[in-house]
């Protein structure tokens, strides 16, 4: 009974020492981003940046890259909207007069649309409920500080959301003045192991016109007429380097077919692809060479 009572213990103590170097690891991992990132000299402004997580994530997945943005003297600035399942938007924290170059992270507590789990139905989401959480997340922010200009930045599903939001209200008067737009792993024409396969489509690479356009894609066409004119893009993407052209959850072609729906509307258009490893779908939010790219984008 001794020897049995000693090897149960050995056994919590040996799972508890497990989940604190994960969590080390993690934590390292997180840390190793922001201190890769050296201190740079940017354009000072008061043009808030808001960051727009992916699927069944949270505002967590964006701070790494708010807090190495920091940290490389970027912006002085962080401060969090929160945006309730009824898309009522709360304001945490308060951007100061002179703050520099300010960012935003937004909270969606409805993560997953989860009126819309079907793929066939997302299409649908991202017009009604995500394109109004966006949009209640950005009025909120300008009505309370009168902003004219914005930057924007989307992991993911995020960037469905945010081409909803662009899609319907660009048009508008009361639409706000966007400078740069930063898309990471955007699956604007499908999702692997969902309704797309690794090397199943094909890009114009003059055009960004895919071979086969699903029914997100297709829903998002009337961004070409509508597009911000004013706007700066750059697309991001991930290629684990492993035959699939994908960060594993996003073909390469999925997120290229984002310059179809903005070819001659956007002001400029960029394409960065990460490799290896670091261009993994998740990691794409927690990647030192990322934060950089925002870093030089947004304001160098």
């Amino acid at each position: 009974m001794k020897k049995k009572g000693i090897a149960i213990i050995s056994l919590i103590l040996l799972a508890i020492i497990a989940v604190v170097a994960g969590v080390k690891i993690k934590q390292n991992h997180q840390q190793n981003a922001i201190q890769e990132i050296q201190p740079v000299k940017v354009s000072a402004s008061t043009v808030p940046t808001f960051f727009f997580h992916g699927w069944g994530s949270s505002w967590h997945a964006e701070d790494t890259m708010a807090q190495a943005i920091k940290k490389a003297g970027a912006t002085n600035t962080i401060v969090r909207v929160n945006v309730a399942r009824n898309g009522k938007a709360k304001l945490i924290g308060k951007i100061k007069k002179n703050a520099k170059n300010p960012l935003v992270e937004v909270n969606f507590a409805d993560h997953k649309l989860t009126r819309y789990q079907h793929a066939g139905q997302y299409a649908h989401a991202y017009d009604t409920a995500g394109a109004r959480y966006v949009k209640n997340a950005i009025d909120l922010v300008r009505n309370k500080y009168h902003y004219q200009h914005i930057n924007i930045a989307a992991h993911s599903m995020g960037n469905l959301e945010v081409a909803s939001y662009i899609k319907m209200n660009a048009t508008k008067k009361i639409f706000p003045k966007i400078n740069h737009l930063v898309a990471m792993a955007g699956h604007y024409d499908g999702i692997v192991g969902e309704n797309d396969k690794p090397n199943q489509v094909k890009i114009n690479k003059k055009t960004g016109k895919p071979s086969i356009m699903r029914p997100e894609f297709r829903n998002l066409l009337s961004l070409r007429k509508v597009f911000p004119r004013e706007t700066k893009v750059l697309n991001i993407y991930g290629n684990l380097e492993d035959g699939t052209n994908s960060d594993g959850d996003v073909s390469n072609a999925s997120a290229q077919s984002l310059k179809y729906l903005i070819n001659g509307r956007a002001k400029s258009y960029r394409e960065l692809m990460i490799r290896g490893k670091g261009g993994q779908h998740s990691r794409l939010h927690n990647n030192a060479q990322v934060n950089r790219a925002l870093v030089n984008f947004l304001w160098k």
